[in-house]
């Protein structure tokens, strides 16, 4: 049991350099989610506390077996009169001692089952911790997704503007427009890179974001396999919030090791009563030793000084300085703090859970709009566009619905990975596996 904790332990604590050979290039969400599990800090720490928890459990086993220590006692004595015989004096003792506790309560037995409910707390931990790290992974994988697609949209804007830009100084030159339009066509392709700049940054914020949570070097590159969303994964009918609550009070860790703490709180109070009742111990011995300046030699002293002690002792409380009543308040106390957590606890999650629902249900529905709101957007612009060239309509009304446009397309882009991220949050909570989607290089 030993090695194989120490194994444990030194897999846990493997450099990050020993795998870098491992990581994928490019990084799907599933390469994310695998590796983060295996090597983010939090979750290593949380199974090292495991561990840890493990061992207090075997310590409080071994404690309802007997105790047995030896002890050597060397001593030496100066008598500075001088009417002794000799001034120093040596000594020496030698002793075994046993001590076994029958009865205290139940104090033992109640803390070994707290250190079995704490080993299982500590194993939920592992898992909510792992719960954390998917939620934030998929959030932040999400965005670079996002982002990445809005990049794609203002370079795609930023090439039109261009090109409108040089067809509008041929016009000017043509003098079919004036020089006011010209100078307004200059200024949206400024600010259309400009948007691309912006657009870009948090690209890269958010991809610094995904490495920070990998744990990942900061000056390492990362490639992400880009997805390729269709509708039917957008708008993925959705079971009822009752249906998804229920499921997820009971799967969801945070809400088990609530009801768990309620069941170590009780134990405790079970051993602060125990206070009040007697222990009955047995003490049992062999000493034995010997003594310089005496007739006898050293293996006489320690035949004659050999010596066997057996022994009860009950130890009976009667007064305690309220030591025990208060004990016992206290973990009555700490029991209903436990009882109160845990409704806090439900109530959180339902917080949460009808949060997200909401998230992913209005988003799916401001998808199918927003999807029809683009089709409109585009036959509109695309016949201003025709029509601004041929005279029929100024700059003014041409950028407006170039500027439609580009809302229309991040408007639809936003509610897509709304819908998307809300969906794969709400898996994490129902403890489904996370959707694989379409994806390509």
């Amino acid at each position: 049991m030993k090695q194989f904790t120490v194994i444990v332990f030194l897999i846990l604590l493997l450099p990050c350099g020993t795998i870098a050979q491992e990581k994928p290039a490019p990084w799907t969400l599933q390469d994310c989610l695998a590796y983060a599990l295996q090597y983010n800090i939090q979750v290593k720490k949380s199974k090292i506390n495991l561990l840890s928890g493990q061992e207090e459990t075997q310590r409080a086993k071994a404690q309802m077996f007997p105790s047995l220590s030896a002890s050597v006692t060397q001593g030496l004595v100066n008598y500075p009169s001088n009417e002794v015989e000799k001034n120093t004096s040596y000594s020496g003792n030698y002793s075994i001692h046993a001590n076994w506790t029958f009865f205290d309560g139940g104090r033992r037995s109640n803390t070994i089952k707290q250190q079995e409910i704490q080993n299982q707390v500590d194993a939920l931990n592992i898992e909510q911790n792992e719960d954390d790290i998917r939620i934030a992974l998929v959030q932040t994988y999400l965005q670079v997704m996002y982002a990445t697609e809005s990049v794609r949209i203002n370079a795609q804007t930023v090439k039109v503007s261009q090109a409108q830009r040089d067809r509008a100084e041929q016009l000017l030159q043509a003098g079919s427009i004036s020089s006011v339009d010209f100078a307004q066509m200059e200024s949206q392709y400024s600010t259309d890179k400009y948007q691309l700049v912006v657009a870009q940054k948090n690209l890269d914020n958010y991809k610094l974001q995904l490495k920070q949570l990998l744990e990942l070097d900061i000056l390492e590159e990362m490639e992400l396999v880009e997805m390729t969303l269709t509708d039917d994964e957008v708008l993925t009918p959705l079971p009822s919030k009752d249906v998804i609550y229920a499921t997820s009070l009971s799967v969801m860790p945070e809400i088990r090791s609530s009801a768990l703490a309620i069941d170590k709180a009780a134990l405790e109070t079970k051993k602060a009563q125990a206070g009040y009742l007697p222990t009955l111990s047995m003490n049992a011995g062999i000493g034995t030793g010997h003594l310089s300046g005496t007739n006898y030699t050293f293996g006489s002293q320690l035949w004659n000084k050999f010596n066997e002690s057996l022994g009860l002792t009950l130890s009976i409380p009667l007064f305690s300085n309220r030591e025990n009543k208060t004990a016992v308040n206290k973990a009555k106390y700490a029991q209903t703090i436990s009882q109160l957590d845990l409704i806090n606890a439900q109530k959180n999650l339902l917080k949460t859970v009808e949060g997200i629902y909401l998230d992913a249900t209005s988003a799916q529905t401001q998808y199918l709009s927003a999807a029809e709101r683009l089709k409109y957007v585009k036959e509109s612009y695309t016949l201003t566009e025709e029509q601004f060239f041929l005279g029929m309509k100024n700059t003014l009304e041409m950028l407006t619905e170039k500027n439609n446009l580009l809302i229309a397309q991040q408007e639809l882009l936003q509610c897509k990975y709304m819908a998307v991220m809300s969906i794969q949050l709400l898996n994490i909570y129902q403890k489904y596996p996370i959707q694989v989607f379409t994806s390509s290089h």
